[in-house]
């Protein structure tokens, strides 16, 4: 099973954005955190800061939308090119409408789930998405702790996808470091998002730290 480090812009250096971006070159995808203060109590990037990483970076963007109204905002994410674009179930009016219009724009369609979201209703809808984001802190702030209990929720997914032998990535974000990881890969996940364990010290080394470990505990 392939592996992918998504390292979390939010936790880079925002006056060194070309060269934090080229600090993380042998990642898989960056991941963009947009926050919108009202969804969740923080506030980050926009499209216009957005379409500069695209034009920015090597690699390619891994949208995240933490806000309101993911049905009227996110296909702008995907016109600007970015890789894959994810929204919340918790705020989407209509997730699969939304997933089939990402789609059809050329971006891969994720939904996020937080902690106390259950994964049940979603099981079936898994040929509508290319990504199921199980979040493993409360979205909305860096540098909380892993939520270990969110993992069966994990195991529920890597279990569908499995049985299906559908594309779906299965991702975490929050709390990711070198042990974490290894709990995260155990019960299914294949997608990684990591803010300072990646961007504290040398991110090349890293990034490689927390491949090794995911690869060796890989469902």
């Amino acid at each position: 099973m392939s592996v992918r480090i998504n390292p979390s812009i939010l936790a880079a250096d925002f006056a060194n954005f070309e060269r934090e971006l080229g600090r993380i070159a042998s990642a898989d995808l960056v991941h963009v955190d947009i926050m919108d203060n009202h969804f969740v109590p923080n506030l980050t990037f926009g499209l216009a800061m957005t379409e500069r990483l695209q034009e920015l970076s090597t690699i390619p963007l891994d949208v995240h939308l933490m806000i309101d109204d993911p049905d009227r905002w996110a296909p702008g994410y995907a016109e600007l090119g970015a890789y894959s674009v994810t929204f919340h179930a918790e705020a989407a009016k209509d997730a699969v409408s939304l997933a089939r219009r990402l789609r059809d724009i050329g971006a891969r369609a994720g939904i996020a789930l937080k902690p106390d979201t259950a994964v049940e209703p979603f099981l079936d809808l898994l040929p509508e998405f290319d990504q199921v984001l199980v979040m493993t802190v409360e979205p909305g702030f860096g540098g909380q702790s892993f939520i270990s209990s969110t993992m069966p929720k994990l195991g529920l997914l890597r279990e569908a996808v499995t049985k299906t032998g559908l594309d779906v990535w299965l991702q975490v974000d929050g709390g990711i470091t070198a042990d974490t990881i290894v709990i995260a890969a155990e019960a299914g996940a294949d997608t990684f998002v990591a803010g300072s364990s990646v961007f504290r010290g040398e991110p090349a080394d890293n990034i490689a730290t927390l491949r090794a470990a995911a690869e060796a505990h890989a469902h």
